[in-house]
């Protein structure tokens, strides 16, 4: 074997190694965040029975907006009238303020969420999102090394995304990653999310969560899925969703070498994997399911679906659905697939 060849290897190897032996540290609480000591109020998972603790940190701080200490032309004024016995709500976002995090390499999620709350001005008035990119320089998915070195890229980076989308105070996160493109097996998907629950004052919306309580809306068992992954990370996928107790009957992945990418797929391309090599008669298929948070696939699934019949869940629109429903806002909503009209 070629002599840098092994070297690699080797170096690979313990980065895998000390990766691991880190990840307990990656995703620990900062110190700030255990000195912060914000009340909770209780709510009920709409979809999962799951007690979710909301922090209440949708309120201004005590004594930081006040009347008297306005200014006009550089003077303090004393007749403008403010109660400022009260504590304010965020303006913009006085319903729920989440938190979402996504790989630096995605432009596809936020404006996909966004699209929702825009078509949906009047049911999710007061709904806002605050986005922390958690860092992943590698982009490039070419092996089943640079997935691997992904993966620890990615746990590592977690730890700082939330403790930066902490200081925007949120009170619900949002994982906007397919966890299972770079985690085999439903397990270790769930051991990971336990961990950062436990270190991190946050209930969270997870893809895999949301994919389980949408298919069962449906009672679909047989699933077909359209990725934008390789052969690995098209085994992940199958492997979780199997875990879950669903047949994979087909899958289709686009094995985008680069994570910048996954958002230039065009939708034609898409639309023809559907139709042509998916959502064929003879795989019987309940649903189709499509992974990847950078490749976009809300408008699609709109046009699509009343083609083929079955409903399109996607990444995006399904997780935000989850997000949504959990925290009791249960309004149906256009535009954005069967899914969120219907549940």
């Amino acid at each position: 074997m070629n002599f840098k060849i092994i070297i690699s290897i080797f170096l690979l190897a313990i980065v895998g190694c000390k990766s691991s032996k880190k990840l307990s540290q990656h995703i620990s609480p900062a110190k700030n965040m255990n000195q912060m000591s914000y009340e909770s109020r209780i709510i009920i998972g709409g979809l999962s029975n799951k007690t979710i603790k909301l922090p209440e940190v949708n309120i201004s701080s005590h004594h930081s907006i006040l009347a008297s200490n306005f200014l006009l032309n550089g003077k303090q004024l004393t007749s403008f009238k403010l109660d400022s016995t009260k504590q304010f709500h965020d303006v913009k976002s006085f319903k729920r303020k989440f938190g979402l995090l996504i790989p630096a390499s995605n432009t596809s999620m936020e404006h996909e969420l966004w699209s929702i709350i825009f078509n949906n001005q009047q049911s999710l008035e007061g709904i806002g999102l605050h986005t922390t990119n958690i860092i992943t320089p590698k982009v490039r998915m070419m092996t089943e090394a640079d997935l691997e070195s992904y993966k620890y890229q990615f746990i590592g980076g977690l730890k700082t995304a939330i403790e930066t989308a902490a200081i925007a105070q949120p009170e619900y996160l949002i994982m906007g990653m397919s966890l299972e493109h770079i985690i085999y097996g439903l397990d270790e998907i769930e051991n990971l999310m336990r961990q950062i629950e436990t270190q991190f004052p946050y209930s969270w919306a997870t893809w895999h969560d949301a994919a389980d309580a949408a298919l069962k809306k449906y009672k679909a068992k047989r699933i077909g899925l359209i990725t934008p992954f390789n052969e690995k990370g098209n085994e992940n996928a199958k492997k979780m969703f199997e875990d879950m107790g669903y047949e994979v009957v087909t899958s289709f992945g686009f094995a985008c070498s680069n994570l910048n990418d996954i958002a230039h797929i065009p939708d034609s391309a898409k639309e023809e994997a559907i139709l042509k090599y998916i959502a064929l008669p003879q795989n019987k298929l309940d649903a189709v399911v499509q992974l990847g948070t950078n490749m976009s696939m809300i408008a699609l699934t709109e046009k699509l679906e009343p083609k083929i019949g079955i409903p399109i869940l996607s990444i995006n629109a399904v997780t935000f659905w989850y997000a949504l429903r959990e925290n009791g806002f249960k309004d149906p909503l256009i535009k954005s697939g069967r899914l969120l009209r219907e549940f």
